[in-house]
């Protein structure tokens, strides 16, 4: 698949859809970002705003607010929070475009997504966070060991489509993993997650950035999740990662 061939719709304007659309964006790929409400309005007026090395920067972004069935993409990125996931599929469930990209946590399997969408799902994770503020981004980067972007048929089998997707986060200079058990990684992924909350914050009080860089709190951290994976290969949840990371 060529860049200049690649079409890609990014389902939500938050800052995952919009850190995804900079990237792709740059690379040369032919982006739509589906918004609504103010920040769809935002978007038109203002472009994609962000913040990068204390510069608040625009890039021009083409941007839609309803989709229609015949409105065929190469890639759809379903870039929503997960309570919004089964709406937002619900939206594209009779759209032709034949590869759905879930870019969130789900830890409770991929049945009632399968149902509306079918064979069309393709699940991931993104590799990075933030937070937009006053219509502008401020990206939060993390080692690419940690922020690569994770994706892979639920059945684990490496596909064409998984091949090409790949290619696209290469061009975009995206790091990425491809992973073959999907349900398994954001299972241990979200108990990851939770231990590190857990830890960070005691008492409803969050506890300070030197705190948080200690020995004594990274062996927290690791004790706590141990004892999480542990809880959930004790209920059946079993697979290679979660049996390294509980020794």
């Amino acid at each position: 698949m060529s860049n200049k061939q690649d079409r890609i719709l990014i389902f939500g304007a938050g800052v995952i859809g919009s850190m995804y659309a900079i990237k792709l964006i740059e690379a040369g790929f032919d982006v739509i970002l589906f918004a609504r409400s103010n920040r769809y309005k935002s978007l038109r007026e203002n472009g994609l705003r962000y913040k990068q090395k204390g510069t608040v920067r625009s890039i021009k972004v083409n941007v839609i607010d309803t989709l229609e069935n015949d409105d065929v993409y190469d890639f759809i990125f379903v870039t929503v929070r997960y309570d919004r996931s089964e709406s937002a599929l619900l939206t594209l469930k009779d759209n032709q475009s034949k590869n759905i990209v879930t870019m969130t946590s789900n830890s409770m399997g991929f049945s009632s997504w399968l149902d509306i969408v079918g064979d069309r799902l393709l699940p991931a994770f993104p590799g990075f966070g933030g937070q937009i503020k006053d219509g502008v981004l401020h990206a939060r980067f993390l080692p690419k060991i940690i922020a690569a972007t994770a994706f892979g048929e639920i059945n684990g089998v490496v596909t064409e489509r998984i091949e090409n997707l790949a290619k696209i986060f290469k061009t975009a200079k995206l790091p990425y993993v491809i992973k073959k058990d999907m349900q398994s990684y954001l299972i241990t992924h979200s108990v990851s997650d939770i231990a590190m909350l857990s830890v960070l914050q005691s008492e409803n009080k969050i506890i300070d950035k030197k705190t948080a860089r200690t020995r004594r709190t990274a062996r927290k951290i690791t004790v706590t999740l141990k004892a999480y994976l542990r809880a959930i290969q004790k209920a059946g949840v079993l697979c290679r990662r979660t049996r390294i990371w509980s020794h």
